[in-house]
């Protein structure tokens, strides 16, 4: 990419400012570096960002600089960027919507380092299409989120009857995300995760936990499920992350995670190209996944009433 003060973008010329300032100094990462990323993996990670409101981290003095979180679409941003109103608490909010590749690049131009979609879409947005398990390990051994990422998968798939996908996080774990045909609301799926998660945390009561607070935790694992709820976003796949190297959340086949060297950073904004090149996109036809959670719901009732633990 030149440092030239515009690119084109598909039908979009799209405006570039300080194109060489640094985002990650310890790497010499620049912003220009930034948007040939994001131009570069954005037919898989639009999938995955089309028609969903979008929270915007932006790091304008770089990922150890000062950062926030930017939800309403500010007044300067051009008129062909989609928005969607939204409803909040105390009124609404007008959030930007990720529909194309020109957008991707406007967004990283602004620093927006990390995009956070949505779990719904702005055409139904009580309902989701995506429930999130967020798996962090209690300390720095990532061996037990690979653990319990197979046990949760296992129960998931096995059990439930349900297509559950793995992504690294880019930060200090793991995401299962299973895909939803959009007729279940929010608390209703919230609740089938927080049960799935005190079903599996009731089996291995010494390795995991549905206790939010650390305090409680001993050691343990959190299942984290507190992310699937109205307005919560989750970082979206193939997202940069503001830490060291700019690793990114990268989508896994289910049988890397036997891979010990694949750790949540394992790949960088420098490397998951050549990832997409060699081995094309994990997520694939991941919408053929797509399931309700009607049938898995009375199972889960069964297992419960069941389970010897």
């Amino acid at each position: 990419m030149s440092t030239k003060d515009s690119i084109r973008v598909g039908d979009r010329t799209v405006a570039i400012s300080n194109p060489d300032k640094e985002l990650f100094p310890d790497d010499g990462i620049t912003k220009a570096e930034l948007i040939h990323f994001y131009r570069t993996v954005s037919r898989p990670m639009l999938a995955h960002l089309r028609g969903r409101p979008l929270a915007m981290e932006r790091h304008p003095d770089g990922y150890g600089g000062k950062s926030f979180f930017h939800k309403d679409v500010p007044d300067y941003f051009p008129d062909w960027i989609h928005r969607q109103e939204v409803a909040k608490e105390d009124g609404t909010v007008t959030m930007v919507v990720c529909d194309d590749a020109a957008t991707l690049t406007y967004l990283a131009n602004q620093a927006c380092i990390t995009p956070h979609p949505w779990l719904s879409r702005i055409d139904n947005l009580d309902c989701p299409d995506r429930l999130v398990f967020d798996l962090d390990p209690p300390g720095d051994d990532f061996e037990i989120v690979r653990w319990t990422a197979k046990k949760l998968g296992h129960l998931l798939t096995e059990e439930l009857g349900l297509q559950p996908a793995v992504m690294t996080t880019g930060s200090r774990g793991l995401h299962l995300v299973l895909l939803l045909d959009r007729c279940t609301a929010f608390d209703t799926t919230r609740a089938f995760a927080r049960q799935v998660a005190g079903l599996l945390a009731d089996r291995h009561p010494d390795r995991l936990t549905t206790e939010a607070r650390k305090n409680k935790r001993r050691g343990r694992l959190y299942l984290d499920t507190q992310r699937n709820a109205y307005a919560q976003t989750s970082v979206a796949p193939y997202a940069v992350r503001a830490r060291p190297h700019a690793p990114i959340a990268t989508p896994l086949e289910w049988d890397e995670l036997n891979d010990p060297r694949i750790g949540p950073q394992h790949w960088t904004l420098r490397t998951l190209p050549d990832r997409l090149s060699d081995h094309g996109d994990p997520w694939k036809g991941l919408s053929r996944c797509r399931r309700s959670l009607g049938p898995a719901r009375r199972r889960l009732d069964v297992l419960v009433r069941e389970d010897p633990s």
